[in-house]
């Protein structure tokens, strides 16, 4: 132990001894002068140690009193826990004996509780009961007083009533409140109903005739005010009625099959002004009637929108004020719009299976539909979001049937015009200012029958039902390509012929409509719902996707892409064509001798080369034709990409593979720049600048013979065999001196092969 201890004794002295030193070093150093405080750094650690003893001997005598007091409290707390847990243990007892004792009491007090709840329950019943019944025996006491008014109030109060008990269980009063409102609802709309007929039999309803005819008819009733004031009073109490008869009444719907959107029930006065014509409509337009013809649909299409047109001014100048006094916000004309198109609807949902299997009376109900549905929207404003016959049309047998026969007909109809006779002339060729596209007949009937398509399938419900429509559209385009083609096939024996031509044209011109139509609101809108459609499905890129959501592509892409790639083979094709010719009759000007030609100086007059002739007068007579024959933009492609081709050749084939005299030179730049160009000159204002090589060429080969020399040196200097880098210095200024004498496109080493084409240099140059 003690070889243990002596370590730390060590450890502790040479800790105590190090803070000795370090102290001592700090407070004197090695200046003898620093021993003066010594006495008095001895006082202060002497009191220092002092101060520290005492708060030992304070430490020492006060703790164990803390911790006795502490032992003390926890004692206390120790025997005040105990008694706590005594008296739990007492009061938990009490409570068990207690809860024991108690029980048959609460199991009384439960039975007793539930007996006043149920006491509860059977009072709410009979104030329910009792409340239905002072409402009946109210209604009552107002029809004793034929106070009508009054007692349709009431009734509002109890079909109120009735709606607010749906969620309860108690089935026999809510059979026993829909009873009392079924019975006072039947009285009063029988009598209110009665009251109304006679009421209209004195307005000579329905007004059957124009609206024109009836003015007489309405004036003499406009001037009893008793007959007025009956109308009005008899609206507005059965239109009290609308609640409860919402209630008891089950609304005539469609099968699910036709989708038809969910609308409100009609107003009982409107239903009571529609009943005598839905009677006229059934009557005439069912059963073996003659008027009941499946192949005349226009007959009660026709009817129906009779009835409505002759009764606007009643509607508008009678029943609506009445309703606008009630507050009500419904629309007299639209009630009576919304009536007697069901009774369409439903005749429509009758005939339709009857039409099925004959594609021409399929046809043409199908088109006195839309002649209805334009003239029911246009004229008499019928909302888009109510049922109308697209919903029929719209169900999937009726629809597949529809987009079968519009592609029947569509087909048969391009069948007929591509073989007519007019089929590649235009109709309006005699007319400049119509003609600017100059489509031949084909083109525009074709593309007048997709318009047609557009307006018929436009009032669709769904934009599902629209992009059916549109793929049926696309179809048609692309057919419509491969017959073009067909034909164009036929034609590349003569690719300057008219019908050639005129196919080029229909191309431009579909290519053109397409393009117009994708801004279109309405094929904006298709391709917003053919974006939804797409996202839902793997069949799309997301480049793709992406193009259709930023509007850079539309629905007819891929249709104008085919079509201005057609376009695009025909225009080479033809360009093809007139450039071998020109060029089979430039033959005498390229073996033109250049080199023995006089100078500008020794001719009198400068005229055009005689073996130029037959290549510009060919080039002339084409242009020409091709003008004639093509559309504006159609041959400004062409002249241009001919011009492009015309440049390159007499480039390389006339003046690269030939050496040119003074007076060749001249010649050459005169044939160029006032015979070539000028005839281009029709077409554009600076015609030159589309044949820049032969332009810069004639420049080149014209210069005098200073500049010429002078340009020749900085040519080569700028291409000689000097580093690299003085070279590439130099290039700057070769190509600003070709510049200052008009020369862009050339370049040096072309200037420098043009250069040595010229033989007229002096012998000191050479």
């Amino acid at each position: 132990m003690a070889a243990e201890r002596q370590p730390m004794v060590n450890m502790d002295t040479c800790e105590i001894t190090q803070y000795v030193a370090e102290f001592v070093e700090k407070e004197f150093g090695n200046d003898p002068k620093s021993l003066k405080k010594l006495p008095k750094m001895t006082e202060e650690l002497a009191l220092y140690k002092r101060n520290l003893e005492e708060q030992v001997l304070t430490v020492s005598s006060e703790v164990p009193k803390k911790i006795e007091n502490a032992f003390k409290n926890a004692e206390n707390s120790k025997m005040l826990l105990s008694d706590l847990l005594e008296k739990e243990t007492t009061l938990a007892k009490s409570i068990s004996s207690h809860l024991v004792t108690a029980q048959p009491w609460m199991e009384e007090l439960k039975v007793l509780i539930g007996q006043i709840e149920e006491i509860e329950r059977h009072l709410w019943y009979l104030k329910w009961i009792s409340q239905i019944e002072e409402l009946s025996d109210c209604i009552q006491q107002h029809l004793m007083t034929n106070s009508v008014s009054d007692a349709a109030s009431t009734l509002v109060s109890m079909a109120e009533l009735d709606i607010k008990l749906q969620d309860s269980s108690c089935t026999h009063l809510l059979s026993f409140v829909r009873s009392t409102v079924k019975f006072w609802h039947k009285i009063l709309k029988d009598r209110l109903t009665n009251d109304f007929e006679d009421v209209l039999k004195q307005l000579h309803w329905p007004l059957i005739g124009p609206p024109q005819s009836q003015t007489p008819a309405l004036a003499s009733a406009a001037n009893s005010t008793e007959l007025n004031n009956n109308l009005e009073t008899l609206f507005t109490q059965l239109l009290k009625l609308q609640t409860s008869d919402e209630l008891i009444t089950i609304q005539k719907q469609l099968p699910e099959k036709y989708d038809v959107p969910p609308s409100l029930p009609i107003a009982i006065p409107i239903q009571l002004l529609l009943l005598p014509l839905q009677k006229r409509f059934k009557y005439h337009f069912s059963g073996n009637r003659q008027t009941n013809m499946l192949n005349k649909p226009e007959w009660y299409l026709t009817q129906v929108l009779m009835w409505i047109g002759n009764h606007i001014k009643f509607f508008e100048e009678k029943i609506q004020p009445i309703i606008d006094k009630t507050g009500s916000s419904l629309d007299a004309r639209l009630e009576f719009s919304r009536g007697l198109v069901m009774l369409v609807l439903e005749k429509m949902s009758a005939d339709i299976p009857r039409l099925l299997y004959d594609d021409s009376l399929f046809c043409h109900m199908v088109d006195e539909m839309l002649l209805f549905e334009k003239e029911l929207h246009s004229a008499h404003g019928y909302p888009n979001n109510l049922p109308s016959c697209m919903h029929i049309l719209s169900e999937e047998t009726c629809f597949q049937k529809w987009l079968t026969v519009e592609r029947k007909f569509a087909l048969e109809k391009m069948d007929s015009v591509l073989s007519s006779e007019a089929a590649w002339t235009s109709q309006y060729k005699d007319i400049t200012d119509v003609d600017e596209m100059k489509a031949p007949d084909c083109a525009e009937t074709f593309m007048t029958l997709l318009l047609v398509i557009t307006d018929r399938y436009k009032g669709l419900p769904t934009a599902a039902r629209k992009l059916q429509f549109l793929e049926l559209q696309k179809e048609l385009i692309d057919d419509f390509r491969i017959r073009l083609t067909q034909v164009m096939k036929e034609e590349t024996r003569s690719p300057l012929g008219s019908r050639y031509c005129a196919i080029l044209n229909a191309v431009n011109y579909i290519a053109a409509v397409l393009a117009d139509w994708a801004d279109n609101v309405f094929f904006l809108q298709l391709q917003q719902a053919a974006l939804e459609v797409c996202g839902e499905s793997s069949t799309i890129t997301e480049l793709q996707l992406g193009q259709l959501a930023s509007l850079e592509s539309s629905v007819f892409d891929n249709m104008i892409d085919l079509l201005e790639r057609l376009r695009y083979d025909m225009l080479t094709r033809q360009v093809e064509h007139v450039f071998r010719e020109v060029k089979d009759k430039a033959k005498p000007y390229k073996k033109e001798r250049w080199l023995f030609l006089p100078s500008q100086s020794d001719q009198a007059v400068m005229c055009l080369s005689s073996s130029a002739c037959p290549m510009l007068l060919t080039l002339r007579d084409l242009l020409l034709q091709l003008e004639q024959e093509l559309c504006h933009s159609l041959f400004k492609s062409f002249w241009q990409m001919l011009a492009e081709k015309l440049d390159l050749f007499i480039y390389q084939d006339i003046i690269l593979a030939n050496h040119f005299n003074e007076g060749g030179s001249a010649q050459l730049q005169f044939d160029m720049s006032r015979n070539l160009f000028p005839l281009f000159a029709h077409y554009c204002k600076r015609p030159e600048n589309y044949f820049k090589q032969v332009k810069e060429a004639c420049v080149i080969l014209n210069l005098n013979v200073g500049s010429a020399l002078l340009l020749r040196e900085v040519l080569q200097t700028a291409s000689g065999s000097m580093i690299d880098a003085v070279a590439h210095s130099e290039q700057p200024t070769a190509i600003a001196a070709l510049n200052e004498i008009g020369v862009y496109k050339l370049a040096p080493q072309d200037v420098a092969i043009l250069l040595n084409l010229r033989t007229n240099w002096p012998s000191t140059g050479k």
